[in-house]
């Protein structure tokens, strides 16, 4: 089955062909940022007139590079089409909401609406498509950080999520703190891998006997730590990345191996823009590697915003018998993947090796 996936969701305009969930034939992806970044942040007008200017030829690189068409013979059209409904911009959402609906009407093609977390969650799937569940997921990106336990296909019970900022957007408001441009977080990433983070060593909040994340305090500590002193040499800056990037991976490895442990699952799937950051990308399979676990990273490719995400979490709700030839869910600014259930276990106090 060969889905036709669009991601329209924030400010990357996206096109992807899913093979049976598993096998990408084709993932376009325009980027927006030179347009955002003279604001330091996305700004959704912007965004939506740039997905209205760009979805159409994103969406024919896409088949074409798949060897599908919309157009008839001699080429095969595609068998559904999978589009973002949400969380996200609204503007954003709507544009492609709207060619997705008018693209399956005009062609009869049924069309998926697809929750955005869920492509995220399901993205380490592509390059992993051995992995089935029960696994444990970790969701973490500029929007959100949710650790999802994942007992079946459609299956999701919500073990934690960020309280206030998620890490992503920590990574961006730390940027944009220190100057260092947008998008913000690749850039700390970079600088840190050189930094000492000894130096400057921060708070890992853990908050004790749950399993949410909190970053917002985090964020003011580095905030203060900034207006101690009036100038920061380059080496100075390389160091307060690595303590700040070094805090929050610290937290999201430790409730990941604690739950994963609590849940007794094999396999741990990794997916979100924060996915990309090369101290997480070290740490997790180290430390899953001495517990018995199995992590399954999302390539960096996979981690930002794309369609192929989308494709793949579309096939899944379509065998789920999810598909429709008209949507039926608006594009929303807030749409959870699932209801918080009750704990399925108590969490681990806080450890010792946390401050």
């Amino acid at each position: 089955m060969k889905i036709l996936a669009i991601e329209t969701s924030c400010d990357e305009t996206a096109a992807a062909v899913v093979e049976d969930g598993r096998r990408v034939l084709s993932s376009v992806v325009a980027t927006q940022i030179p347009f955002h970044r003279p604001y330091s942040g996305v700004v959704p007008e912007l965004a939506s007139r740039a997905h209205v200017v760009t979805l159409n030829r994103v969406v024919a690189a896409a088949l074409d590079k798949a060897r599908l068409t919309l157009s008839g013979r001699p080429r095969p059209q595609p068998d559904a089409i999978a589009v973002t409904v949400g969380p996200g911009l609204v503007g954003s959402l709507l544009v492609g909401r709207m060619a997705a609906e008018a693209l399956g009407w005009s062609h009869g093609i049924p069309v998926i609406g697809v929750n955005h977390i869920e492509g995220h969650l399901l993205s380490p799937l592509l390059a992993f498509p051995e992995v089935k569940p029960p696994f444990l997921g970790l969701v973490v990106s500029g929007g959100h950080t949710e650790l999802i336990h994942v007992a079946g296909w459609g299956k999701y019970a919500l073990l934690g999520r960020t309280r206030d900022d998620a890490a992503g957007e920590a990574f961006d408001k730390v940027a944009k703190m220190m100057s260092l441009g947008y998008p913000g977080g690749p850039v700390i990433d970079r600088l840190a891998e050189t930094g000492d983070a000894g130096k400057f060593p921060f708070p890992r909040p853990w908050l004790a006997g749950s399993w949410d994340y909190s970053f917002s305090g985090l964020k003011t500590a580095v905030l203060y730590k900034l207006r101690e002193r009036g100038r920061w040499s380059l080496k100075d800056k390389r160091d307060l990345c690595a303590g700040f990037r070094a805090s929050v991976v610290d937290v999201l490895v430790g409730k990941t191996m604690a739950a994963a442990a609590a849940l007794k699952v094999k396999t741990v799937v990794v997916g979100g823009g924060v996915a990309a950051n090369a101290l997480l990308r070290r740490r997790l399979p180290q430390e899953a590697a001495s517990r018995g676990f199995r992590v399954a990273i999302a390539p960096p490719a996979l981690c930002t915003d794309n369609a192929a995400m989308i494709g793949a979490a579309g096939y899944h709700k379509f065998r789920r018998g999810t598909g429709r030839k008209s949507l039926t869910v608006n594009a929303q600014l807030h749409l959870p993947l699932m209801t918080r259930s009750a704990p399925l276990f108590r969490p681990d106090p806080q450890p010792a090796n946390f401050v």
